[in-house]
């Protein structure tokens, strides 16, 4: 992969335009995000699995399911969207609840501005299409200690790519044989995943209040709203009270 430079700056107390040190685009920042990214990427792969057995009690075949799987990428989402296809609920209905609950890359996206800013678009948003929540988190937590290699996304994202395909793949072909897989606490590993990549995040006593009011407002959005608004309308509120801490 062909080296690419950047002069996009992470956001700390240092004036990110007056810090000339360049984040790179190389095949070491790839090595690096993918042995990283491993062990998440098993957590994940049993999400994976559990998707798998949904689909294919739902009634798609494997070939469906790894082709939704590759090109999706996102395990709510499918999830919701696999579910309610099941429930016979019209196609316009499916893809509006989906693109609803993967509204938040929008502002994930806008996270990564900072460093992938001046990147090639071709490495850019090749890299973004293998962004899930859980390499964006180790990304971002990466680039905050000061890396400045920016194919660290598409690494851990290849590697978690190849796993969640391969563990659909896996559910939809054994799942008669794996029953209900909660009894196995796949249903949780997702739930465990999140806590964990979590405390990698967290910056101390200025994350309480961002934190709080995400989690509060999509509480009450989730009481009040129908379908999952919630999940964007708590993540603007979140970025919102840490736009009013930094003013």
């Amino acid at each position: 992969m062909a080296e690419a430079e950047s002069t996009a700056k992470p956001p700390t107390d240092a004036d990110p335009e007056t810090d000339n040190e360049a984040v790179t685009f190389t095949l070491a920042g790839v090595r690096e995000g993918f042995i990283t990214g491993f062990p998440v990427a098993v957590g994940v792969a049993g999400y994976g699995v559990v998707f798998g057995v949904i689909a294919g009690r739902a009634g798609l075949s494997v070939a469906e399911a790894a082709l939704m799987s590759a090109t999706v990428l996102a395990g709510a989402a499918q999830l919701i969207g696999v579910e309610l296809w099941a429930d016979s609920v019209p196609a316009a209905t499916v893809i509006a609840t989906v693109g609803i609950v993967n509204l938040r890359y929008l502002l994930m996206g806008a996270a990564l501005r900072p460093w992938f800013r001046q990147l090639s678009p071709r490495a850019a948003y090749g890299s973004i299409f293998f962004t899930a929540d859980e390499n964006w988190a180790l990304t971002i937590a990466k680039h905050r200690s000061g890396s400045r290699r920016g194919a660290f996304l598409l690494g851990s994202g290849l590697v978690l790519w190849l796993l969640w395909v391969a563990a659909t793949v896996l559910g939809v072909i054994a799942g008669d044989l794996l029953g209900v897989p909660e009894q196995y606490g796949l249903d949780f590993v997702l739930t465990a995943l999140f806590l964990t990549l979590a405390v990698g995040l967290w910056e101390g006593r200025e994350s309480i209040r961002p934190w709080l009011a995400a989690a509060g407002v999509a509480l009450v959005a989730n009481l009040v709203l129908p379908g999952e608004w919630y999940v964007i309308i708590g993540a603007l509120a979140g970025a919102g009270m840490q736009m009013v801490d930094y003013e």
